[in-house]
């Protein structure tokens, strides 16, 4: 969690979030419920977020002006971080009565209707300088106030949602398998495509196998592993904490290595579910064929399954046939002449029946082969197509799945990308605050939460890993064409990095880095304008 390594887990998986781990540092369940609420527009507006870092890493005094005031904020520093402080506030610092604080709670829910917390602005400042508190303190405390009306957090919500915070991380750092098949198959869902939750599992040592008719079933699944688990657990891992006060005495184990050797690790076989257009009932009907045994071949998959043409060649194009020894060329071909229920076409059993009485050719062999009485051993087992290079392989995994085990894209250009000074993901940890900086990949996440202002948040992700781009809606409407038609950029800008504070920070923190972009560009474009430089000889 301090890594800010939280992929897929729930509620703290946002840019946002991520940005906010490494320089908060959560130490203990209350830590997360302070995490989950804070990274909200209320917090954020009411500039409670910046103030609160300060105190905690010690670089700004807490101070109270009276008892009463510390018993509501001591918790959160001296800051109001949830909708209760606030209305606590009112009645201890303003002179709110109970049902005066509740209207005020009311008005703090309207968050869909900005300025409906205005009308208790004379109030609070009246009755805070009634009550003998600086001006300055009364302000502050009114604008925080007001942040709330742009949506903040109950505690006993935060509170619920930390619990599950916990859980989650806990899954994903002991049983990265299992819980990424479990996101996997509870798709759509979060920030993530499954494409960036399979390269997080393998980026964890998660053994990731490609769909395939004789081992996938439709959703994804574990296989394999050369341990036995009993009751979902691995010998040496403790059972989840079930309460708020385990959690907050094992806060500190999730970040130490669980014993997990790597024998005991499974691995996570793609489900059908994958292939894009593929239907459920056809993974269905794939399992209960293969409950008599493996298929040995798509025309014995075909016969068992009963699925056309057009299910099997979606498989064929996925490369689903692989353990049967075919590859993604040679199974298209064969796919193409299989039918789910052969038509009765009788002037074309007529034409072809020999003179001597013979028996009629196989209509749909016929009309897939071309030839009176062609079987498929001599027609598409003779043909000796050629497997496609790895780079067909992964366009043609990306087409069918929306994702590759094979290769990235991006790799393909790299030796390119380098001649245009084109930093990898994994280099920009090594660059100084403020360096310029020229970064490429495919835009894998964009969002408005917490964007600049007003801009979205990016993320591109190349064979090395993810970039995180800040782009300013300046910057976003003047490349707007390239934002949106592009599926792959380059971006142009200089970095912000996080890296002495992370080390100031400890073993556990990680550097927060973005890339603040002024100028983009579609990543074909780039690479066209190099191929043209690179032929003039002038």
């Amino acid at each position: 969690i301090c890594r800010a390594d939280t992929l897929g887990v729930f509620q703290i998986e946002s840019r946002a979030q991520m940005s906010m781990l490494p320089r908060l540092q959560p130490r203990c369940y209350y830590d997360l419920v302070i995490e989950v609420a804070i990274v909200r527009p209320g917090p954020i507006q009411g500039q409670m977020v910046h103030p609160f870092l300060r105190r905690r890493m010690g670089e700004e005094e807490v101070t109270y002006p009276s008892e009463a005031i510390r018993a509501v904020l001591e918790k959160t520093l001296g800051v109001p971080i949830f909708q209760e402080q606030a209305m606590r506030l009112a009645v201890v610092a303003a002179g709110f009565t109970p049902g005066e604080a509740d209207q005020l709670r009311r008005a703090m829910a309207a968050w869909r209707r900005p300025g409906v917390i205005d009308r208790f602005r004379e109030k609070l400042l009246a009755g805070m300088q009634a009550n003998g508190l600086p001006e300055e303190f009364a302000q502050r405390v009114y604008q925080q106030i007001q942040g709330f009306g742009e949506y903040g957090f109950p505690e006993s919500h935060a509170a619920s949602f930390a619990l599950l915070v916990y859980a989650s991380a806990w899954l994903k750092h002991h049983y990265p398998a299992a819980f990424a098949a479990a996101m996997i198959n509870s798709q759509p869902l979060g920030f993530y495509a499954p494409a960036q939750l399979v390269r997080d599992a393998r980026d964890h040592g998660v053994e990731v196998r490609g769909v395939d008719v004789n081992w996938s079933g439709w959703d994804c699944r574990l296989e394999g592993g050369g341990g036995k688990e009993e009751g979902g657990r691995r010998a040496g891992v403790s059972s989840p904490p079930t309460n708020g006060l385990q959690i907050e005495k094992s806060m500190t184990a999730i970040l130490s290595p669980a014993p997990s050797p790597q024998s005991l690790t499974p691995a996570l076989r793609l489900g059908l579910r994958m292939i894009d257009g593929l239907r459920e009932i056809f993974g269905q009907a794939i399992e209960r064929a293969r409950a008599d045994g493996p298929f040995a071949s798509i025309d014995d998959f075909a016969r068992r399954t009963g699925l056309g043409q057009a299910a099997i060649k979606r498989l064929a194009e996925a490369d689903a046939f692989g353990s049967l020894g075919t590859n993604r060329r040679q199974s298209v071909w064969q796919s193409l002449r299989h039918e789910r229920k052969p038509r009765a076409m009788p002037l074309f059993e007529i034409a072809f029946q020999n003179r001597e009485g013979e028996a009629p050719a196989e209509p749909n062999l016929v009309i897939a082969h071309g030839s009176a009485g062609a079987s498929p051993s001599q027609t598409t087992d003779e043909v000796a197509l050629p497997p496609m290079s790895l780079r067909e392989e992964v366009v043609a995994d990306y087409r069918s799945a929306g994702l590759s085990l094979r290769a990235h894209p991006i790799a393909f250009h790299r030796r390119e990308l380098a001649r245009l000074g084109i930093t990898p993901a994994a280099g920009l940890a090594e660059l100084p605050n403020e360096a310029p900086v020229h970064v490429a990949g495919a835009g894998v996440l964009a969002a408005r939460a917490g964007a600049p202002e007003g801009g979205p948040v990016v993320t591109l992700e190349d064979e090395t890993g993810t970039v995180n781009l800040v782009v300013h809606q300046r910057t976003w409407d003047r490349f707007y064409r390239v934002a949106r038609r592009a599926p792959a950029w380059i971006a142009h800008g200089h970095v912000q990095t996080s890296r002495d504070e992370a080390k100031a920070a400890g073993r556990h923190a990680a550097a927060v880095i973005h890339v603040v972009v002024r100028r983009l560009e579609a990543l074909d474009e780039g690479l066209a304008a190099l191929d043209v430089k690179s032929r003039d000889f002038r």
